[in-house]
């Protein structure tokens, strides 16, 4: 059984009540009236503690303020109250009243949503003939026991492709705030394109003292991702479409690092600091290695991009603070996983980062990417990978579609793709795989470009409403293509030099050439081609 969905309702901003979290000075009605004129689209009344009588007098006080404004009114729960008060619709738990019960009982075009945790409880709402599902608890929150239900933003996809082919709507819901609705609703994209149609919100806007302006920013922030989300865009996350001119944009990056001098922070490998700072002076940047989670939020306000290479694993809580304050402030962040796949630590604890935050780049060897795609075609050996895919493009097309971000895959041919079109190239020395924290130095060389990329596109376009809906500002592919192809063409000069008689004497010669580095070099020596799905 699937009803059609009653046209006119409009989910983006769903305000679910919770009257104990009000602060001190404002009452209930004060609060929802102000919350309604900020850009609550849906209003849920939820009354877990109170009995019949006051559940009611509160449903009809909110039904005829939400009458005023032309807004639809869902009681939680309770059939008997929202048939009394006439309410839009009725919102269901798991445990409550069956769909067809409550169909049976209602007017029908009443709205009746769903609460569901797994894709197997979406699948049933659907052919129960729910109109809308609530998906979560995505985050942690303190307004209901979500004990063991937490579904973390990266798997909200999986229960909207549950929704393909319906007309059921969707709201996420659980710890939802203006700090983590973008980068939620950059994630909650199933691989089809499928988007979620709004956020339910409680306390942010109820404990609000200034509840219309909780409200208006979080209406504004949804309304603008919308405005910068067309198809196209959701299925090439953090890019656009792929132009001719994409390898002589990626190497002419190079300027705009050297013009700007970006500060790159880097919590990464202490093994290669050394290197990766001097590889990041090198192509004109400046690097910055602090890793005390304690300065993060100042820090990410002046850097131009995040790198989090997690080979040491020693400053955990840095790096959930670096990247939650980097979306934030809409810096890129690169994340490489190095050696994830060694240890079920690593596993877990890449997991809790990409749960946390939203990487623009994730970057990895064959292994590292297998581990993050769920793929046993290839097996880790320590950090190292031990071997390489059939079909390279069609794992990282999925990786990036679902992380929602370009994924990299580097090795002797480095992939790399937005989730649709995949930039293969073909430079590089051998001498590269002889000499350690290459690989963490390929991931400076992104982070570097990635933050001259979002500075040319703010230069050249602006900051607008089409910024505001964004994590991050510019062609994320365009800077991994720059990034790599700095470092592998670099690579490959400093291996011709007579100088150079091995992995002991590459190393120094490979900063030099990085430093020597020219936009007109990169885009004559670049081998380069392109798949297109």
């Amino acid at each position: 059984m699937c009803k059609a969905i009653t046209p006119g309702i409009d989910y983006s901003l769903y305000l679910v009540t919770g009257r104990e979290l009000l602060p001190e000075g404002i009452t209930y009605i004060e609060s929802l009236k102000q919350a309604i004129e900020g850009g609550v689209t849906v209003v849920q009344v939820r009354e877990k503690k109170a009995d019949t009588g006051e559940f009611l007098q509160i449903a009809r006080e909110s039904k005829e303020l939400c009458d005023q404004h032309n807004i639809p009114l869902i009681v939680n729960d309770r059939i008997d109250i929202a048939l009394a008060i006439r309410a839009t619709g009725v919102h269901l738990g798991q445990t409550d009243m069956p769909v067809a019960v409550a169909r049976s009982l209602l007017p029908p075009d009443t709205i009746i949503g769903v609460s569901c945790n797994t894709p197997e409880q979406v699948e049933k709402a659907v052919q129960d003939g729910a109109d809308y599902v609530g998906l979560g608890a995505v985050y942690g929150t303190q307004t209901k026991d979500v004990s063991g239900k937490i579904i973390g933003p990266r798997k909200v996809g999986l229960r909207l492709e549950k929704l393909d082919g319906t007309n059921v709507k969707s709201v996420v819901i659980g710890g939802i705030k203006t700090s983590n609705v973008l980068r939620t609703l950059h994630v909650s994209v199933s691989t089809s394109g499928r988007t979620v149609d709004g956020v339910a919100v409680v306390s942010d806007i109820v404990a609000s003292k200034t509840p219309r302006e909780s409200a208006r920013t979080l209406a504004s922030l949804v309304k603008a991702f919308k405005l910068a989300s067309s198809a196209p865009a959701l299925a090439r996350p953090f890019s656009r479409q792929l132009s001719d001119s994409l390898l002589h944009d990626a190497a002419a990056l190079l300027d705009v690092v050297r013009k700007h001098s970006p500060l790159i922070h880097q919590i990464t490998n202490t093994v290669v600091t050394n290197q990766s700072a001097n590889a990041t002076l090198a192509l004109g940047a400046s690097p910055i290695m602090a890793t005390s989670p304690y300065e993060m939020e100042d820090l990410q306000k002046a850097t131009g991009a995040l790198l989090i290479n997690f080979g040491t694993i020693t400053d955990k809580e840095g790096m959930l603070q670096a990247g939650k304050f980097a979306n934030l402030n809409k810096k890129p962040v690169v994340f490489d996983p190095v050696g994830v796949g060694a240890t079920a630590y690593r596993r877990s604890t890449a997991s809790e980062l990409l749960n946390t935050w939203q990487a623009s780049i994730i970057k990895g060897n064959a292994a590292e990417i297998g581990a993050l795609a769920d793929s046993v075609e290839v097996q880790a050996k320590g950090v190292d990978s031990g071997g390489s895919f059939k079909d390279p493009a069609a794992v990282i097309r999925q990786l990036a579609r679902k992380e929602r971000c370009v994924v990299v895959l580097s090795g002797v041919v480095d992939y790399i793709t937005n989730g649709e079109d995949v930039v293969a190239l073909h430079n590089g020395h051998p001498l590269l795989g002889q000499i350690t924290g290459s690989g963490c130095m390929l991931g400076t060389a992104v982070a570097t470009f990635a933050a001259a990329e979002r500075l040319r596109t703010l230069e050249s376009e602006g900051k607008g409403a089409d910024e505001e809906g964004k994590l991050v500002s510019g062609d994320m592919l365009v800077a991994a293509v720059g990034g790599v192809l700095a470092l592998t063409v670099a690579s490959e000069l400093a291996a011709a030099r007579e100088d150079v008689k091995g992995s002991g004497t590459f190393l120094p010669a490979l900063i030099d050439e990085l430093g020597k580095l020219t936009p007109e070099v990169i885009a004559s020596r670049a081998k380069a081609e392109v798949f297109s799905p």
